[in-house]
């Protein structure tokens, strides 16, 4: 069978799908057992060779794909992005990402990988701005169609979207990491039982006897086994799910030390200090998990401030031991979050989202500001300036009640507050969005675009910026996820892979399921 045969040409397209989706090593198509497998499914079909592969098929696909990304992207007029830069662990490799995301007219959420582009030299401001005018240039993505960018915390990647002139927010589970650092984990005492804690579970990691012995100790008292978990410092959360798994095997590990002992132990005194610990932190671990969602939004932020602020301020008959716990955690996140209400990427998709509208503000004051932004951006739309807004609107449908109770304690302050806000009046004279804001939020279990796109009738005009505004995501975590992929692509059997190959093989792998035909 010849390479240019029908069916040849099929086959090759698949193994090279199969390459890029699946993570194989090139090398694969060299393999005895795969070439077994493939010469009894197709015996006539001529395996082709590795650079093959790599010279010719994988531009290839690479061509074809990007041909339906670019077609899809430049059919929109708003998106938003995330961003982050990865270094390889196993080869001299550093990749800049970008992926974008957006709301279609049906209000459905698309995202795409545009880059995982070689990033030579230092990371300056003005390098990092550079390779973004040249990213955006590559898809013909004019900067005005550039609704926000989201990344790190660092002063070099904030530097370089005021240099390239676009819009950018800070990833919020980065920020909620600096707050809680800030807040208990930089606290000595805190720090010491932490260390102790590392010091108990990495023994248990680097000891095969030890851990067949802990997990013999927890059968005998009837506990399942479990292992302990080890965290990464640049993640907090690792380090409450550490903490979390510690506490859990408290009772087997003090029976491990009276019989066989360990390089360090926790004092009575650390271990209550990191019950505590796990107390304060649940609803930031709850609202980590939250913003790194894939559909968690820009909008998400303001409520979550406040819904978290309200319960580090309030004081309750369970606050004995961990007060002022409570309160360093409340002043970091007054510091971190200081300017969230006062910018419009924030606050105008909070308005927008019909969860929250104008309920979860800090005061009506603000929520008045952040009306006035929603007010002027709707006069930027084109033809809407002297546009007389139709006063016939529909009847809105009805809020669903809660089918459930809250299930913890941020989900009841949520409620709470939306509860106290219900029939809170609008007034000015947009008759589209005072009417809107009139209405009672929908549930926070509702789908928002779900809420758009069967309103989108009754208010046209603010449809259209709800389509852009709640485009952001309020996180990198896609950037990051993307340089998860990566570390599989360049790994250990791929580490002769150029940054070119590996960006290729990525796209293909995170766009090529958009060209599959839609099922029925």
């Amino acid at each position: 069978m010849s390479r240019e045969n029908p069916r040849a040409v099929k086959i090759t397209e698949a193994l090279t799908h199969f390459i890029a989706l699946d993570d194989q090593p090139l090398s694969v198509v060299e393999n005895v057992g795969f070439r077994q497998l493939l010469s009894t499914l197709e015996p006539r079909y001529e395996i082709p060779s590795r650079p093959y592969i790599t010279d010719v098929m994988v531009p290839k696909v690479f061509d074809e794909v990007k041909k339906h990304v670019r077609n899809l992207v430049n059919e929109v007029s708003a998106l938003s992005f995330t961003t982050d830069i990865w270094t390889s662990s196993v080869c001299p490799m550093s990749l800049l990402s970008l992926t974008a995301q957006w709301i279609d007219e049906e209000f459905v959420r698309h995202q795409v990988t545009l880059h995982a582009k070689s990033f030579r030299g230092s990371h300056t401001s003005q390098t990092i701005a550079g390779a973004f005018d040249s990213m955006l240039q590559t898809w013909d993505i004019p900067k005005t169609s550039v609704h926000v960018v989201l990344r790190d915390n660092a002063r070099n990647m904030i530097k370089a979207m005021s240099d390239a002139e676009l819009p950018s927010l800070p990833c919020t589970a980065h920020t909620l990491q600096l707050v809680v650092h800030e807040g208990i984990l930089s606290q000595r005492s805190v720090a010491d039982a932490v260390a102790v804690g590392r010091k108990i579970v990495g023994h248990f990691k680097h000891s095969a006897l030890a851990y067949s012995r802990l997990e013999d100790i927890q059968l005998e008292i009837n506990q399942p086994a479990k292992r302990l978990q080890q965290d990464v410092q640049t993640r907090w959360n690792s380090t409450f799910y550490m903490i979390q798994s510690l506490i859990e095997q408290k009772r087997p590990l003090g029976i491990f030390v009276s019989e066989h002992g360990l390089p360090d132990t926790l004092t009575a005194h650390q271990w209550i200090l990191l019950e505590k610990v796990l107390s304060v932190l649940g609803p930031f671990e709850e609202l980590t998990r939250k913003v790194s969602s894939s559909d968690a939004m820009a909008a998400d932020v303001i409520p979550a401030v406040t819904v978290l602020h309200r319960f580090l301020t309030r004081e309750t008959n369970e606050d004995h031991g961990i007060k002022a716990m409570k309160g360093t955690l409340a002043a970091a996140v007054r510091k971190r979050f200081a300017d969230v209400e006062e910018n419009p990427l924030y606050s105008i998709a909070t308005l927008l989202d019909p969860r929250y509208k104008n309920l979860f503000f800090s005061n009506t004051t603000i929520a008045a500001n952040a009306k006035e932004m929603l007010k002027l951006e709707l006069l930027r739309l084109p033809g809407e300036a002297d546009k007389q807004e139709d006063d016939d609107l529909n009847e809105p449908p009805s809020r669903k009640p809660r089918s459930d109770q809250p299930s913890s304690s941020l989900d009841s302050i949520f409620d709470e507050i939306a509860s106290a806000s219900v029939g809170r009046a609008a007034v000015g004279s947009n008759v589209q969005l005072d009417t809107y804001l009139g209405e009672a939020a929908i549930s926070r279990e509702d789908k928002p675009l779900q809420y758009w796109m069967v309103n989108k009738v009754r208010f046209p005009t603010l449809a259209k910026l709800a389509a852009r505004y709640l485009s952001a995501p309020c996180t990198s975590v896609d950037s990051e996820r993307l340089f998860s992929s990566v570390s599989h692509i360049v790994s250990e059997s791929r580490n002769r892979l150029t940054a070119d190959h590996a960006e290729m093989i990525l796209f293909i792998k995170k766009n090529l399921p958009l060209t599959f035909p839609k099922k029925a």
